[in-house]
């Protein structure tokens, strides 16, 4: 499904350039600019098709096709399955993970993933989309993931999280007794993460020779801790809440869980946003299953 982003110029915004109203009016970046230029209908002003080097004046209307092109559906195959819906409007969607679902199609996931049960979503609204995930999370993490619906909204939501303001929280359950200062204020854990190649089935820990990996947490009770990441290494809450002495509970690849039995009680719980085109401030929460009361607020 085409995505059309209309605009009318004002007497104040007029006199500009395309290239530069879609810069200053319209937040669009050189690279998407450069873009949209050579789609078929990329950038049309009353109708047509113009150089970004067209001068609007008053009363033009612009019109902006944010996606063009093959659906997500010629790629991966939808399945009719239920999905919790969070949030949706025209440019991005927010459901919810269950633990044990991957995010998107691997080797040994080809039709039950989230990708697949959102495209099945859409398939029965008779919607085509080109959905992109904004940031994955692991098989075993429950949470909130939040998809762009069309090329140009994925790119300024990766922009928010690149700057901050796109912001994720998580809830775990950990084992051990934590320190009384980790229930007075937030705590910060600096370690490297990288591969360990001595150990074949636990590929990244610790690792003086791994990349920078920071994560924030502060305990709420006696074993929920809510965390924070500045950094977004593979499994990194699991290896440094397991490095500092509070492995997750049921994690049977860092922790004491049993494989098969259990799984590591990781959710992402919260999630604060920018819609792409109006600014509107989004914030969505939803408590992990093992967590239904005394959640924080």
């Amino acid at each position: 499904m085409e995505r059309i982003l209309k605009k009318v110029v004002t007497a104040k915004e007029s006199g500009q350039t395309v290239r530069s109203f879609l810069q200053n009016e319209m937040g669009f970046t050189k690279a998407q600019i450069r873009s949209l230029k050579y789609l078929p209908r990329g950038i049309c002003v009353n109708g047509e098709k113009v150089r970004v080097t067209y001068v609007l004046s008053f009363g033009d209307r612009i019109e902006i096709c944010l996606e063009q092109g093959k659906s997500s559906e010629e790629r991966v195959a939808p399945v009719s399955h239920p999905v919790e819906i969070l949030y949706e409007d025209r440019d991005v969607i927010a459901v919810w993970k269950p633990s044990g679902t991957p995010t998107h199609p691997v080797a040994s996931h080809k039709t039950d993933t989230m990708a697949n049960y959102l495209l099945g979503y859409f398939s029965e609204k008779q919607e085509k989309v080109l959905i992109r995930v904004i940031g994955r999370l692991d098989v075993d993490t429950q949470g909130i993931l939040l998809f762009g619906k069309n090329r140009t909204a994925s790119a300024k939501l990766w922009k928010q999280h690149e700057q901050g303001i796109l912001t994720k929280e998580y809830l775990a359950k950990c084992e051990g007794i934590f320190p009384k200062e980790a229930y007075k204020k937030e705590q910060k854990i600096t370690m490297p993460v990288g591969k360990c190649h001595k150990d074949p089935g636990n590929s990244f820990r610790v690792n003086p020779e791994g990349k920078t990996a920071v994560t924030y947490y502060q305990v709420l009770d006696d074993h929920t801790v809510r965390l924070r990441l500045e950094t977004g290494r593979t499994h990194q809450i699991r290896i440094h809440m397991a490095a500092i002495g509070h492995p997750l509970e049921g994690d049977a690849l860092y922790g004491n869980g049993k494989r098969g039995e259990t799984r590591a009680a990781l959710a992402a719980w919260k999630l604060e946003f920018r819609q792409p085109f109006t600014g509107e401030e989004i914030s969505l929460k939803r408590y992990p299953t093992w967590k239904e009361e005394n959640c924080p607020g």
